[in-house]
């Protein structure tokens, strides 16, 4: 199947409230619409994961962002533009986005993707996408879509061709939490 055949069929998936699993710019990822609070819960249960636990949504611009934060701090851009490596940004102020989605103080954990496959995915959608390790939680992240357990596969709606054959080591994305007061936190490396 063509990538944008596979990105097409993803897009359609997530619009209609399904849930898919896809390659990122870190892990396998299950991947649903951030604004859809339906879609967002049957991730956690896919995941048998507490909602009280946030997940991640990936965005594919900067104007994304702003969309979705209501004050982004002017370090979060320096820090997306310049981190070499994915780094995740835990920010206050989330809105336009699933309720059970959004941290029980405000917060949204949220990533500019800038691997090809996941960022036209999120262009195509117009919206965040969820992005969760395609794992059941305490379990290891999938690396690979070799790594993804049967029941996961199982429980998605559509799962995606792109790096299927892929078997190199992929680690998470770093996360820093940036408080209201300009404070700086580094929850993963």
């Amino acid at each position: 199947m063509k990538t944008e055949d596979d990105i097409r069929q993803a897009v359609e998936v997530m619009r209609r409230g399904g849930v898919i699993l896809y390659p990122t710019d870190t892990v396998w990822g299950l991947g649903c619409d951030a604004t859809n609070a339906e879609a967002v819960a049957r991730i956690y249960r896919i995941k048998q994961r507490d909602d009280s636990k946030a997940m991640i949504c990936l965005v594919d611009s900067d104007a994304r962002v702003q969309r979705y934060v209501r004050d982004v701090p002017s370090v979060a851009w320096d820090l997306f533009e310049y981190a070499d490596k994915p780094t995740t940004l835990i920010l206050d102020g989330a809105v336009n986005l699933a309720p059970n989605l959004v941290g029980g103080d405000g917060s949204i954990a949220i990533r500019i993707t800038r691997e090809d496959f996941s960022r036209e995915l999120c262009y195509r959608m117009q919206k965040p996408v969820v992005s969760t390790s395609a794992n059941i939680s305490g379990e290891p992240a999938a690396q690979n879509y070799c790594d993804i357990p049967a029941a996961i596969l199982e429980a998605v709606d559509y799962v995606c061709f792109s790096r299927r054959g892929e078997h190199k080591p992929h680690k998470p994305s770093a996360i820093i939490r940036l408080g209201k007061g300009g404070e700086v936190a580094i929850i993963r490396k």
